[in-house]
């Protein structure tokens, strides 16, 4: 979203950029643009980290013969008659009201790093604009490969073949920020009020076990002891599973969750690779055996609603829950354009 302004002698404000990048949407919720998402999505090897053919047999004689049409379904369910996607408005929310709160020196735009509204055009947005410098804030809390790593090599790469960059100014992971946990927490205390549940689920986006292992300089810590994320430091300073134990710790230490009250899960599994542990959809049906009749599930991964929370979780989960014998599953809100998320993301940004 374009925000130019200039001071009150008419002079130009050389504007400061801020890029917010999340991982994208399909246009629509139909099999046909669902194939587009995913050829895209996961064609990049950072995400199916295989050799090229066997990653072309996997997804065009496994995976897209069958999935877009059963996620196109999915999409269906939490897909705004009048705004389309979750995760592309509640972005574009984002982007407005942060733009607000920085003010006329900053310029806001959301790119993606699959689909529309696409990095290379919100790029060059922010060049056109003549910023002084561009602030880019990878949308995900905790460090992945394929997340984090996907969309900043994706933004280097477009940004080498530009003539003139500005200066590139990339905030870290925001797992452990007191402004993201706190905005977190003014979301969910709410409703955990109401709720009074027995239980509060941790619900993060699983990754498979190797992509972890990858990232461990010392090849030797991760996933070898059932401490191993248990800080981030050392060779887990860059550690997904172990950021998000952090923020789980965090989240928990704020809402003064007790001991045992609450529980950290990896959803969303694709191949039959074996995932981070433990999975959430076997942490549910533990819970309610273990006598747990309400649980609230919050997805600290996500900044905004999209499939995984609303559907997945929101929906499928909840319907399972039923199912099993629980009573009541909540799904908190993402952040999505709440004042403070707003007000934190404008932090950031003016931090670096």
């Amino acid at each position: 979203m374009a925000r130019a302004s200039a001071s009150g002698d008419n002079a130009a404000v050389v504007p400061t950029g801020l890029l917010l990048i999340n991982l994208g949407t399909p246009d629509e919720p139909t099999p046909a643009a669902v194939k587009r998402y995913l050829r895209e999505f996961l064609n990049d090897p950072r995400v199916l980290d295989m050799n090229v053919v066997g990653r072309k047999l996997l997804l065009e004689v496994v995976i897209l013969p069958r999935r877009p049409r059963q996620s196109a379904h999915a999409y269906q369910q939490i897909w705004d008659r009048t705004r389309g996607s979750p995760l592309l408005f509640h972005g574009q929310d984002l982007v407005a009201r942060v733009a607000d709160v920085l003010g006329p020196a900053w310029r806001v735009e959301l790119g993606m790093r699959y689909g529309e509204p696409d990095i290379g055009g919100a790029l060059d947005r922010l060049i056109d604009a003549e910023c002084s410098r561009i602030v880019v804030i990878p949308l995900y809390p905790q460090y992945a490969s394929s997340s984090t790593g996907s969309s900043l090599e994706h933004l280097y790469t477009l940004a080498a073949t530009k003539n003139n960059v500005p200066p590139l100014a990339v905030v870290p992971p925001f797992f452990g920020d007191d402004g993201f946990l706190d905005a977190a927490v003014a979301v969910a205390r709410p409703r955990l009020d109401a709720l009074a549940p027995d239980h509060v689920l941790f619900s993060f986006h699983g990754l498979p076990e190797h992509h972890m292992r990858a990232g461990d300089p010392s090849g030797r810590h991760c996933l070898a002891s059932p401490s191993c994320c248990d800080a981030v430091a050392g060779p887990s300073r860059d550690c997904y599973r172990a950021q998000c134990f952090a923020t789980a710790r965090g989240l928990a230490s704020r809402l003064a969750l007790p001991d045992g009250g609450w529980t950290v899960s990896f959803q969303s599994r694709l191949t039959r690779v074996p995932w981070i542990k433990p999975y959430t959809d076997e942490v549910l049906p533990q819970l309610v055996k273990q006598g747990v009749k309400k649980v609230a599930v919050l997805c600290p991964a996500f900044v905004a609603d999209c499939l995984e929370t609303l559907e997945e979780i929101g929906i499928r989960a909840a319907e399972q829950w039923t199912k099993d014998g629980g009573e009541t599953l909540e799904l908190i809100p993402s952040l999505n354009s709440h004042p403070a998320w707003v007000d934190a993301v404008a932090a950031l940004a003016r931090r670096v």
